[in-house]
C-alpha cells in the first residue's frame, strides 16, 4: 500500500515538474536570441528530461509492475491508449528541439555560435508539448475515476 501511494504521488509531481521545465524551456527559447541567454534554456530542458524520465519510470512500475491494477486492466482502458498517445506525440515533438539543443549545447562547449534562427520555433514546438501535457493529466485522472468505462467495472 505504502509504495503503491508512493509511486502516485511521485508519478503526479512529476507531471507538476514536467509542465513547470517545459514552460520555463518555452520562455527561454523565445528570448534565444544570443548564446548567453540559451543557459536558461539548457537548465530547463534538463529538468525537463529528468521530469519526463520519471514519468515514464513511474508510470511503468505503476501499469505493469503490479503495484496498481495491473496490465490487463491499463491494456483495456480506452484513456490509457489515449494518454499513451499524447506521450507518443509529445516524443515525437520532442525530437527536434532536443537535437537542436544538443548541438547548441556542443557549439557553445567548443565556444562557437549557435544559430538560433529556429529557436522560435521550437519554443512553438513546447507549447504544443504543454498542451498535451496538460490533457495526458486529464487522461489521467479520468482513468483514476472511471470515466468512459460500462457501469459495472
Amino acid at each position: 500500500m505504502l509504495v503503491r501511494w508512493l509511486l502516485a504521488a511521485i508519478h503526479l509531481l512529476a507531471y507538476g515538474f514536467a509542465l513547470a521545465s517545459i514552460l520555463r524551456r518555452t520562455w527561454a527559447l523565445r528570448r534565444a536570441t544570443v548564446p548567453a541567454a540559451l543557459r536558461s534554456a539548457f537548465r530547463a530542458d534538463t529538468r525537463w528530461g529528468i521530469s519526463a524520465l520519471v514519468l515514464v519510470v513511474s508510470g511503468l512500475m505503476r501499469a505493469f509492475g503490479g503495484f496498481e491494477k495491473g496490465a490487463d486492466y491499463y491494456l483495456h482502458e480506452p484513456l490509457f491508449h489515449v494518454k499513451m498517445t499524447l506521450f507518443v506525440a509529445i516524443l515525437i515533438l520532442e525530437v527536434p528541439s532536443m537535437l537542436a539543443l544538443m548541438r547548441w549545447r556542443a557549439a557553445v562547449r567548443k565556444g562557437a555560435a549557435p544559430d538560433l534562427h529556429k529557436a522560435r520555433s521550437y519554443a512553438r514546438l513546447s507549447v504544443i508539448q504543454t498542451i498535451l501535457l496538460v490533457l495526458m493529466v486529464f487522461a489521467a485522472t479520468g482513468m483514476a475515476r472511471g470515466v468512459g468505462l460500462p457501469a459495472g467495472v
